[in-house]
C-alpha cells in the first residue's frame, strides 16, 4: 500500500482532490444516514413490531432498488470518462441514456411491489410484522421513479467531480423527510397516523424533491454548448448498449452483495423478538458509518474514471489510495467508537412499549452485537474504496462474479447451514456477515495488486 504523507495533500489526486470530490458526497450520504436513521428511531419508538418491520422491508426494498440504483450511477463514470478523454459533448448523451433507462426500472419496480407480500411470506415472519413489511415496500415501490430519476441527473455533476449540488439537493430532501416522516408516522401536526406507512410516503416524497430540484439545476442552457444537455437528448443505441455493458454488472454486483445483507435480515428474523430487534438496531447504527462511506467509493470511481479517460492508469491507482487513506481513517473512527461506547447507540432506539425487562435483553444482545459491526466497518472501507476504483476503470463484470460467488458461499449457504440446519444463535449469524466481508477484501485486493483492470476502455468506439 502507498503510504500517507504530507505532500500527498496537494498532488494531483491527492488527498485535496479526493476530499473536493468525495466530502460532498459524504455529506449528502450522511444526509441519506440521518433520514434512515431518525426513521428507525421514530419507528422504535412508535412501536417494537414497527421496528422490527422496519429493517427487513427496507433493506429487501433496497436489494431490488440497488441493481437499478447501481446501474444507473455508472452514468458518472462515462461522464467521468467523457471529461477525462476531453469529449465533454458526449456528456449530455450519456446522461440522457440513464434517464432512458429509469424508465423500465420503475415499471420493474412497481411491479414488484404489487406482489411484495409474497416476497415476504416467504420469508416467514409473523403476520403482523409481515403486514407492516408489506404496507413500506408497496408505498415506497411505487414512488420510485423520483428516486432513480434523480440519480441518472445527479451523476452530470458527480462524473465530473462537482459533488456540491448533489450535497445541496440531497440536504434539502432530508430537510423535508425528517419532519414529514415525524408528522405520518405519528400522526402530528395535521396529519393522519400512518404508523410505517407514513415512513414510505414520507420517503417517496425526498425522492420527489430531490428531483425537482436537481432538474432544475441540470437543465439550464448554460450547459448546452459544452455539454450539449438538450441537443443529446435522443436515445442512441451504440452509447446505450454499451452502458448496459458495463452499467448492468455493476447493478448486479451492487444486489448481489445486497442479496447477501438481505438473506442476513431473513435469518435474523428467524430468532425471538428481542435478537431480532438487536440486530436491527446494530444494522440501523451502521449505517452511520456505511453510508457516508459510500460517498468516497464514488469519489473513487470519479478520480478512477477521469485518470482512465486521459489514460493514465497510474493517476487512478494513486487516487485510490489516497481515497483509502480518508476511508479508513473515518471507519477506523467510527468503529473505535462503536466498541467503546456500544450502550450509547443502543439507548437511542429504546422502544416505549417495551417494559425495562424487555428492554434490557434488547439492549445486552445490542450491545454485544455492536463489537461485530465494528470490526465488519473498518473492513468495508477497504472493500468499498477497491470497488470504487475497479467500477471506474470498467471491471465491473469481475466484480459482479466476485460478489455473486461470495453471497452464495460466504453469506447465504453458510446461514442456511449453520442457522437453520444446526440451530446456531445470532452471534453466529454475525459471523457469517463478517467471514462475507473478509473474502471481499482479500478478493478484490487481489484483483486490483495484479493490475489487469489498466487495460479496459469503455468509451472507446460508442456513437
Amino acid at each position: 500500500m502507498i503510504l500517507p504523507s504530507i505532500k500527498r495533500w496537494s498532488q494531483p489526486y491527492g488527498y485535496a482532490e479526493a476530499l473536493r470530490i468525495g466530502l460532498p458526497l459524504v455529506i449528502s450520504m450522511a444526509s441519506t444516514t440521518l433520514m434512515i436513521f431518525t426513521d428507525r428511531i421514530f419507528l422504535g419508538r412508535y412501536s417494537v413490531d414497527t421496528l422490527a418491520a422496519s429493517f427487513p422491508a427496507s433493506i429487501m426494498y433496497f436489494l431490488f432498488y440497488s441493481f437499478f440504483l447501481g446501474t444507473l450511477e455508472y452514468v458518472s463514470v462515462f461522464v467521468a470518462q467523457y471529461v477525462g478523454a476531453e469529449r465533454s459533448e458526449r456528456v449530455g448523451a450519456a446522461v440522457w441514456q440513464g434517464m432512458y433507462f429509469v424508465i423500465p426500472a420503475s415499471l420493474i419496480m412497481s411491479f414488484i411491489g404489487v406482489f411484495c407480500d409474497h416476497i415476504f411470506a416467504l420469508a416467514g415472519h409473523a403476520p403482523t410484522v409481515r403486514a407492516l413489511e408489506t404496507a413500506y415496500f408497496e408505498t415506497v415501490a411505487h414512488g420510485s421513479i423520483f428516486g432513480f430519476a434523480s440519480i441518472a441527473l445527479s451523476c452530470f455533476f458527480s462524473g465530473r467531480g462537482i459533488t456540491r449540488p448533489v450535497m445541496v439537493v440531497n440536504m434539502l430532501s432530508a430537510a423535508v423527510n425528517i419532519p414529514l416522516n415525524y408528522a405520518l408516522i405519528n400522526g402530528y401536526f395535521g396529519f393522519p397516523e400512518l404508523g410505517i406507512r407514513g415512513a414510505a410516503l414520507a420517503t417517496v416524497a425526498a425522492y420527489f424533491v430531490n428531483f425537482a430540484a436537481m432538474a432544475l439545476l441540470v437543465f439550464r442552457s448554460r450547459y448546452e454548448e459544452r455539454f450539449q444537455i438538450f441537443s443529446q437528448w435522443r436515445f442512441k443505441p451504440r452509447l446505450f448498449r454499451r452502458f448496459m455493458k458495463y452499467g448492468l454488472p455493476g447493478g448486479a454486483q451492487f444486489f448481489l452483495d445486497m442479496l447477501a445483507v438481505s438473506y442476513f435480515g431473513i435469518v435474523v428474523g428467524w430468532f425471538d423478538k428481542a435478537e431480532l430487534a438487536a440486530s436491527n438496531i446494530a444494522i440501523g447504527i451502521d449505517t452511520l458509518a456505511f453510508l457516508p462511506a459510500i460517498g468516497m467509493s464514488i469519489a473513487a470511481s470519479v478520480m478512477t474514471g477521469q485518470a482512465m479517460g486521459a489514460g493514465k492508469p497510474e493517476k487512478a491507482a494513486y487516487g485510490m489510495h489516497s481515497v483509502l487513506h480518508l476511508t479508513l481513517a473515518y471507519m477506523s473512527f467510527m468503529g473505535l467508537l462503536f466498541v467503546v461506547f456500544p450502550g450509547f447507540f443502543v439507548d437511542m432506539f429504546r422502544s416505549g412499549d417495551l417494559s425495562a425487562q424487555e428492554w434490557a435483553s434488547v439492549r445486552e444482545s445490542g450491545v454485544v452485537l455492536m463489537r461485530w459491526v465494528a470490526a465488519y466497518t473498518v473492513l468495508d472501507a477497504v472493500v468499498m474504496t477497491m470497488v470504487g476504483l475497479l467500477k471506474g476503470a470498467g471491471d465491473t463484470r469481475f466484480i459482479m462474479k466476485v460478489m455473486g460467488t461470495a453471497s452464495i458461499f460466504g453469506m447465504i449457504l453458510p446461514l442456511t447451514v449453520l442457522v437453520k440446519g444446526f440451530g446456531f444463535g445470532v452471534q453466529t449469524a454475525w459471523a457469517c456477515l463478517l467471514l462475507y466481508v473478509v473474502v471481499l477484501t482479500v478478493v478484490y485486493t487481489a484483483r486490483y495488486r495484479f493490475g489487469s483492470w489498466r487495460d479496459i476502455r469503455i468509451v472507446d468506439d460508442d456513437s
